[in-house]
């Protein structure tokens, strides 16, 4: 039996449906892996998951992490999930599978896209999460990074027909990352102390009172380590790519 006692514990009641939730810390601190507990607890409940993970170039990363941490098989669940890679070379979107894109995320009317495509897949089977990883990376382009930015300011400071959950490093670009905090509904911050133990604390969550005691996530060092090293790998990889377009 997977234990969740640590999440339910800071959200009894859940995250509040067409919210916006950002988790913010430092790079490497563990931060999709929270959010891979929302999306698995989404997915048990019933609801659809658009999964965006901006740092990885494939769905197998976010697949083994959810079958190791939370006992979840995701091919079980393909009606309800739908998967985007990002891909900085193409115009627009790439159709991979019925519910597997390729998508040049930094330009804002591709987003819109992407939306459309995976709700026409779930055809208004219940209620659908947006979940996004490492969104600061696309932050970093210069033709699209102020656009990029006023889309996530909307997607997360006004737009509530969606529940939206989103992974920010504050390792570089802390004006931007400090604006889509203060526009979230909900914001968790991440911590890590040596010897690579995460630590995760609520700081408001949306007309629901919450413990404001920090608790430390259960996850095991190696588990930690093993994303931090992919977490750096990616960055070096992206950073300098996208800072170039």
């Amino acid at each position: 039996m997977v234990n969740y006692e640590w999440l339910t514990n800071l959200f009894p009641n859940g995250i509040p449906k067409n919210t916006s939730t950002i988790i913010s810390g430092e790079g490497g601190s563990g931060k999709p892996l929270i959010g891979f507990a929302f999306v698995s607890l989404w997915l048990r409940s019933g609801g659809n998951v658009i999964l965006i993970p901006v740092q990885y170039p494939t769905a197998n990363f976010s697949k083994e992490t959810m079958e190791k941490l939370y006992e979840m098989d995701i091919d079980s669940y393909r009606k309800d999930l739908f998967f985007v890679s990002f891909n900085p070379s193409i115009e627009s979107v790439k159709v991979v599978d019925e519910n597997t894109l390729e998508a040049n995320l930094l330009k804002p009317e591709v987003w819109d896209t992407i939306l459309s495509k995976a709700e026409e897949y779930f055809n208004n089977r219940g209620d659908t999460l947006v979940f996004s990883a490492a969104i600061n990376l696309l932050l970093f382009s210069k033709t699209y990074g102020e656009k990029i930015l006023d889309k996530f300011k909307y997607m997360i400071g006004r737009d509530k027909t969606r529940t939206y959950l989103f992974t920010v490093s504050t390792s570089a670009l802390k004006d931007k990352i400090k604006i889509l905090e203060k526009l979230s509904d909900n914001l968790m911050i991440t911590r890590m102390e040596r010897p690579m133990r995460l630590y995760l604390k609520v700081e408001r969550i949306k007309d629901k009172s919450l413990s404001s005691k920090e608790i430390e996530v259960p996850f095991e060092e190696k588990t930690l380590k093993e994303i931090r090293k992919i977490a750096e790998a990616q960055r070096k990889r992206i950073i300098p790519l996208v800072s170039r377009i």
